[in-house]
Formats: C-alpha cells, sequence, structure tokens
C-alpha cells in the first residue's frame, strides 16, 4: 500500500534528532532502548513545529521519546478494550456505537499514546477483514455510529478508506460515521489530496453523517497548514470535533487550554472532551495530571472561553464506561457517567473524597 508522499521522509530513529537534543552517547543509547519497545514516527512537517532551544517545547514533548518512557508505573489496557473486543480489530463497549481499530500506523508517534502496546508494531489487535465487521455491525442493529480509530485510518490508502465507507454507508441502521484522526495537526498536507476530499464529499452527501474527531492539544499545533487542512475536510462536507488530552507539561494550565479552545471554534472545530490522561505504562509517570488538579485547570480555562468553546466535557475513559469529572465541592469530587458499559450506570452520579494524588478513579477512596 503506498504512503503519503511526506510519509517517506519520516523521521523514524533518534538518531535523527539527537544532535537537536544536545544528548550524551549514554544518553542517545537511552533513547534507543525506549524506541525498541516504542517506535519513534514524527512526520517532517510536525517536527517543523518543534522550537529546539526550548527544553518544554510541549510538541517535542509529545513527539520525541523521553527516558522518561523508561518508567514501568501503569498498565497497557486502561479502558478494558480487551473485554469488549468481539473479533480482532472490532470492539463493542457501549450499545449504540462500534469501534473498529484499522491500523496499526499513524502519521506522528505520540509518546502519550493510550494504545502503546499494538501503536507501530506487530499486532494481532487491528481488523483483518473489514467485511467481517461490517456483517457484525449489520447484526447489531443497536449500533448506530462507528468510530474508525487505529492507529490513524487517515494514513491508509484512498482505496481502503473507500472501501470501509462503501460497506458502512450501506448499513440502514447506522445515522453517522466518525474516522479518529491526528492527521489534520500531525500531517496536513493528507487533505491536499483531491481524490481523498472527493471520496468525502460523495460519502457526506448520502444519509450517513461524516465526522472526523481529531486531537489538537496545543494552540501552537494551530498553524496555516492544518487551519488549510480544517477548512477543506469542511468544505467536503465533514464536521469535526476535538478530543483534547489533559498533559503535563503540555497544556496543564489554563491559558493554554483557554486559548487551544477558543482558537479550535474559531476555525470551525468544536471542543467535545478534554481527556484525563490514561495511567498507561511508560505514559503515566510524566503525561498524568492528578484529577483534583485538572479540574481546578479546566473550571479556570472554562472562566476564560466564550460559550462555544466551553462546551466539552473533562472525562475519563475507565473501563467501566466514560466518566465526566463534574466538579469538587465540600472535600468531595463528583462524577457522572456520560456512558456506561452497565446500561443501568447510565446518567448515575457518584462522588469520592477528595485525594490530591490520585490520577484515575481507582486510586479515590470508596470509602466517607
Amino acid at each position: 500500500m503506498p504512503e503519503h508522499k511526506e510519509l517517506e521522509n519520516i523521521i523514524g530513529s533518534v538518531e535523527q534528532v539527537a544532535h537537536k537534543l544536545g544528548l550524551s552517547p549514554d544518553e542517545t543509547e537511552q533513547l534507543k532502548q525506549v524506541t525498541q519497545i516504542h517506535p519513534m514516527r514524527i512526520s517532517p512537517y510536525y517536527l517543523s513545529l518543534i522550537n529546539w532551544n526550548d527544553p518544554d517545547d510541549p510538541i517535542r514533548k509529545m513527539a520525541v521519546p523521553s527516558r522518561e518512557e523508561l518508567n514501568l508505573d501503569g498498565f497497557y489496557d486502561t479502558s478494558g478494550e480487551a473485554e469488549n473486543t468481539k473479533m480482532p480489530g472490532l470492539q463493542h463497549k457501549y450499545a449504540e456505537t462500534a469501534l473498529i481499530l484499522s491500523t496499526n500506523r499513524c502519521a506522528v508517534y505520540c509518546r502519550h499514546c493510550f494504545r502503546k502496546r499494538l501503536v507501530g508494531l506487530p499486532t494481532e489487535e487491528i481488523v483483518k477483514r473489514f467485511e467481517d465487521a461490517a456483517e457484525y455491525i449489520e447484526n447489531h442493529t443497536e449500533i448506530n455510529n462507528v468510530l474508525v480509530s487505529g492507529g490513524d485510518p487517515l494514513v491508509l490508502s484512498n482505496e481502503v478508506i473507500e472501501t470501509f465507507l462503501e460497506l458502512l454507508t450501506k448499513i440502514n441502521h447506522l445515522s453517522f460515521i466518525r474516522f479518529g484522526s491526528r492527521t489534520p495537526v500531525t500531517l496536513p498536507s493528507r487533505f491536499s489530496d483531491p481524490e481523498l476530499l472527493a471520496l468525502f464529499k460523495k460519502y457526506s452527501q448520502m444519509d450517513k453523517r461524516l465526522y472526523v474527531v481529531t486531537q489538537f492539544n496545543h494552540p501552537k499545533e494551530i498553524t496555516p497548514q492544518s487551519i488549510s487542512a480544517v477548512s477543506k475536510i469542511l468544505n467536503a462536507g465533514v464536521l469535526m470535533s476535538n478530543q483534547t488530552v489533559l498533559l503535563k507539561g503540555v497544556n496543564d494550565n489554563p491559558e493554554t487550554l483557554a486559548t487551544l479552545m477558543d482558537k479550535l471554534v474559531s476555525i470551525g472545530v468544536a471542543p467535545y472532551y478534554v481527556f484525563q490522561c490514561r495511567p498507561v505504562k511508560r505514559v503515566k509517570s510524566h503525561f498524568q495530571v492528578p484529577i483534583c488538579e485538572g479540574v481546578r485547570i479546566v473550571e479556570k480555562a472554562k472562566a476564560n472561553c466564550n460559550g462555544h468553546s466551553k462546551r466539552f466535557k473533562y472525562a475519563m475513559s475507565h473501563r467501566t464506561g466514560k466518566v465526566e469529572i463534574l466538579g469538587i465541592m465540600n472535600g468531595e469530587i463528583y462524577f457522572k457517567y456520560h456512558e456506561a458499559k452497565d446500561r443501568e450506570n447510565l446518567g448515575l452520579m457518584f462522588k469520592r473524597r477528595v485525594d490530591e494524588k490520585a490520577g484515575w478513579l481507582d486510586d479515590f477512596s470508596t470509602e466517607g
């Protein structure tokens, strides 16, 4: 399968950036150990956004391997994906939604990725025959939408993407189809392809609305190139929403978060979620912000947002469901099941005693 032209010049080894990082031979060797476990992959465009004179550059933190990835605190399947897998590459956790893992590749292997267990690695978790996944969806009429994810499905060839769309748009009980993709952020030149845009336009004019759910995490990612990519997607009749991950050292302050949300609205991307960073092995120790701190960051950010840019929910994708983090009052933190694996929990509100160190629901005490 031919790759997008820019990916022929991908940055895929520590040696290619070692001189920019000012690494000693020992430090370089440590990062090579990291990339043997979780590969490195950065598009030339995304690499160009890094300010190498700033050791705290947010793009660098998200894209370039770190020695902190040697920390094994956490676990790889934080949301119970394995227990919701119905066949290789197809998950069905929430009644209305099917999730398809279409590929294990991306334009950039984000260092905070919650699917580090499979991205860029040999895996049995991605879909083998899309026809089988489509048949499962067709046989389960409670499913009204499909999320095609990965990896990043929009690094796949146009032929493969059209196969997905052709099969899914024929299923009567589907209302909409989503592509979970960071390519508008990491590889905006992908949308200079008139064939891809024609595909979007063709299928978005049917009665199955298409969405691209992307992930802008920092205002620095909103560039003339990414704005152009967003405009082309919107002009093809595809709607866009954004799921930001709250990341330590990247966007964990109210001003950055508010600026990001306001800018997203201004370019036509609807803020959808700010997700709590999952306690993923090799991610948790250096990217996860404690939840109580996250609540305060989010509330201060919302205070500086306009009505449209503050519509997002602060949430976590827990194995029991998508849990909205509502706020803190009188020494207790309040939650609500926005989505639930057990349908009886849908909309359920509950509380835990405040714990300033807790980074995940399981970290809170259920006593009191």
